[in-house]
């Protein structure tokens, strides 16, 4: 199951089309029952508001401590035992649904999807990771990185579109079958890369091993925080756009997500050539003042055409600062840490989403929708904040290495 032609510099070979295409039918299946999945639940089983909440939350924590799981188990499991056995889970799980009798059966239905798709969705960044080019690295994330972005687009109104015309079985139904179909498209299409060799031992054994991982791992907190910050905003987005919209009274408030993908698509791999090019600073700072502009807008807005308009900036901003993020965690990786460092890129998404619509919600409520996303933007500011702390850091480190290396050649020449 390995593609031997990959050219050294050729991005658009079979395993990573192949591969985009699998990532897109599994967010696909994601997010074709994540709208609809509260309000069937509580239909279904009228839970309190508590248990209602862990339709989504427990999803997302199972996610979570299996990315990191993976992570850690794949140097004793083949990779792509891990991927099959997470794509078989997830479409267990999904298939289950409707025939779940109660709240408690649905929600460890929920907590094994998560699991499930935690493993499949470690994975296949990993392998898209491997055959990348190195020099292309953020133009391919770039890329990559639009299978989601149209799940997240189109997902939410093709579930929302089926369920009320036919139902939530049949919803699922359709569910399941994304999932199952990344299966055979992957073994027929020939498109899982060759299984790298492992660092030889005595590398992870030495102190200067030890020590550049450990470097690696600090240089991507910078990026993973900033990620968090990003999604902090989303979350505010997704949770609250649509009660928002019904406030305002504007009933094509859905209208959001598309053109949040329009300029995503735009944006996403001009961002990652410039990456490649200039690295993360002529993206992050314009990228985050774009969020901010966008968000206050939003704040503001009492029309279709504003919030038109602050999709678009929101779309650039966010389809720029989130491919950026990504691959420059895996730049700063060590070759053994490129799940490592998938699991964290996915999993600060998460966390930033639960903490944005948390703490906006409570915003929120205190106050009003409006104000609920100036503070958003705040979360921008201090985005900002961080990565100019960080560059002041870097710079300090850069300028104390010189001098700390000539006091040691002073020394060790007496």
């Amino acid at each position: 199951m390995s593609n031997m032609n990959i050219q050294p510099d050729k991005l658009w070979s079979r395993s990573f089309v192949t591969l985009t295409v699998s990532y897109l039918l599994l967010f696909l299946s994601l997010q074709m029952l994540l709208s609809p999945f509260p309000t069937y639940a509580k239909e279904q089983f009228h839970p309190n508001n508590f248990a209602l909440s862990l339709v989504t939350s427990l999803f997302a924590l199972a996610a979570i401590v299996t990315r990191f799981a993976t992570a850690a188990l794949l140097r004793k499991v083949h990779r792509n035992v891990i991927l099959f056995v997470g794509l078989v889970l997830a479409a267990i799980a999904t298939v289950l649904y409707p025939f779940a009798g109660s709240m408690t059966s649905l929600l460890i239905l929920r907590a094994l999807f998560g699991i499930g798709f935690g493993m499949t969705s470690t994975i296949i960044p990993t392998l898209v990771s491997q055959i990348i080019p190195k020099k292309r690295t953020g133009e391919g994330i770039g890329y990559f990185g639009l299978s989601t972005s149209i799940a997240m687009s189109l997902g939410p109104m093709i579930g929302l579109s089926v369920i009320k015309q036919f139902g939530f079985t049949t919803l699922a139904m359709i569910g399941t079958i994304a999932l199952v179909l990344i299966i055979p498209l992957l073994l027929v299409m020939r498109s899982i890369p060759k299984q790298p060799a492992k660092p030889a031992p005595s590398a992870n054994k030495t102190g200067a091993g030890e020590s550049a991982s450990g470097s690696s791992t600090g240089r991507m907190m910078v990026p993973a925080i900033l990620n968090v910050l990003m999604s902090v905003t989303y979350g505010g987005i997704l949770g609250f756009i649509a009660l928002y919209g019904a406030q305002k009274h504007i009933e094509q408030i859905g209208l959001f997500f598309l053109f949040i993908v329009f300029t995503v698509f735009i944006i996403r791999p001009i961002s990652g050539k410039l990456f490649d090019r200039r690295g993360p600073m002529p993206i992050v700072i314009p990228g985050a003042l774009v969020v901010i502009a966008s968000l206050i807008i939003l704040s503001y807005a009492d029309s279709l055409p504003l919030i038109i308009v602050s999709a678009l900036l929101y779309g650039f901003g966010f389809g720029a600062i989130q491919p950026t993020t990504q691959a420059w965690m895996l730049r700063e990786a060590a070759p053994h840490q490129v799940s490592f460092a998938n699991s964290l890129y996915y999993n600060t998404i998460d966390f930033g989403v639960a903490v944005g619509s948390m703490l906006l919600g409570i915003v929120a409520s205190a106050s009003s929708y409006s104000i609920m996303y100036r503070w958003a933007a705040v979360a921008m500011v201090i985005f900002m904040l961080v990565y100019l702390v960080s560059l002041v850091i870097e710079r300090k480190n850069r300028a104390a290495a010189p001098a700390a290396a000539r006091e040691k050649t002073a020394v060790t020449s007496r």
